[in-house]
């Protein structure tokens, strides 16, 4: 068994949780890094100078990211998105970068207090076939769209390793651009995926709280903390081309959350300087069989901010925006700091072809079509990317 290890207040480490006998233990100090400026973050140490200061500065440190996602930044927000605004045409233009999700399974076997999917949930199960497969990724196809992010509950005994790397072989005779965001795996794992077909890799860390990680995933391979942190790494060691992060802002101190979210991605871009780095700022969103699941304190205009923040901190970023928010809202998004979306969202399992055989793992707030988000950037004068590479095999 290994061990991975926290950072006290004095920068000691500590046994924080033992890995399971199949995963695998990666030696990176990135983790560490990332809990010691999480000690150092303390929100009421920020002023009005120091904002401006921060606004100002022509490259970010961390004191100016921290003071960016601060209390004292909220009352700046246009200027904020101001900056962010024109950061973004500099480095993306008008392109926004378009994507679907597509649910291979909602079988878990991990007990998330907040997750739809969650072990124990009374809901409808299934998990498609590779005809199904073909299906799903036909109808997506016929849309427009080339790029597709695939997902599925966490637990490798419902959607082995085999069978994901299968559906991203399959992927490949229908889009450019194959992403993955299912259970962290091992490295040899994450290149059997990349070697049948698979360009990035996205795992959201939930929450960096690792006590309050603890609580909120009672049991099951997600409830350990260190080996999801490390698998980006893994992912990137096996030759993905790019890795995305994100928090589950709402379930604990938003703020920390981003500031660790953004550190978590500067870290592993500055070990891996070729990796293209991805960032997106989900919300909680209410859940099959339980409606009182909101985020905590993360209002529209907060969330804002910690889009603005991430795009002045890490300009070259790519930023999603989720369907989990309202279209009004994630129309201005992409035009002050996001440069990415998707489109034509269905989180049910078998839903794209119109027969639906499993349920969905949250409710969404966008549910457009791909053709009416094309019409809405036509007509805010933004340019649709379908897909930013050719797949040469």
């Amino acid at each position: 068994m290994y061990f991975a290890l926290e950072l006290n207040k004095n920068g000691q480490g500590k046994c924080m949780q033992e890995y399971l006998a199949h995963m695998q233990f990666l030696e990176s100090d990135i983790m560490q890094k990332v809990f010691k400026e999480l000690e150092n973050f303390d929100d009421n140490e920020f002023d009005e100078q120091a904002v401006f200061d921060a606004l100002n500065a022509t490259h970010l440190n961390f004191y100016h990211l921290k003071t960016l996602l601060s209390s004292a930044a909220e009352k700046f927000i246009e200027e904020l998105a101001f900056r962010a605004s024109k950061i973004k045409l500099k480095y993306f233009g008008n392109n926004i970068n378009l994507f679907t999700p597509l649910y291979l399974s909602n079988f878990c076997n991990s007990k998330c207090v907040y997750c739809g999917f969650q072990k124990g949930n009374k809901i409808a199960r299934a998990k498609l076939d590779e005809n199904e497969i073909h299906t799903e990724m036909r109808a997506i196809a016929q849309t427009g769209l080339q790029e597709i992010l695939m997902l599925t509950g966490e637990g490798r005994e419902f959607a082995s390793v085999e069978y994901i790397s299968k559906a991203c072989q399959i992927a490949r005779e229908y889009f450019n651009v194959i992403g993955v965001e299912v259970y962290p795996m091992n490295e040899d794992e994450y290149k059997l995926l990349h070697q049948n077909g698979c360009d990035y890799v996205t795992i959201f860390q939930e929450t960096y709280n690792n006590s309050k990680y603890a609580k909120i995933h009672l049991s099951g391979e997600k409830s350990h903390f260190a080996y999801r942190f490390n698998g980006q790494e893994r992912a990137l060691r096996a030759g993905m081309r790019g890795v995305g992060f994100g928090a589950l802002l709402g379930i604990d101190d938003f703020r920390k959350d981003a500031l660790a979210t953004a550190l978590h991605a500067f870290f592993l871009q500055q070990k891996y300087p070729y990796a293209e780095i991805a960032l997106s700022v989900p919300r909680l969103r209410p859940i099959l069989n339980n409606t009182t699941i909101h985020p905590r304190d993360v209002n529209e205009k907060r969330l804002l901010q910690v889009l603005c923040a991430y795009r002045l901190f890490l300009p070259y970023a790519s930023i999603t925006i989720s369907s989990r928010e309202r279209m009004g809202f994630r129309d201005e998004a992409i035009k002050l700091g996001a440069n990415k979306m998707s489109a034509g969202v269905s989180v049910g399992i078998g839903e794209h072809q119109g027969d639906k055989k499993g349920d969905g793992q949250f409710e969404i707030s966008d549910n457009r079509t791909v053709n009416e988000i094309l019409l809405m950037l036509e007509n805010s004068n933004l340019q649709a990317v379908m897909s930013d590479s050719v797949y040469v095999g």
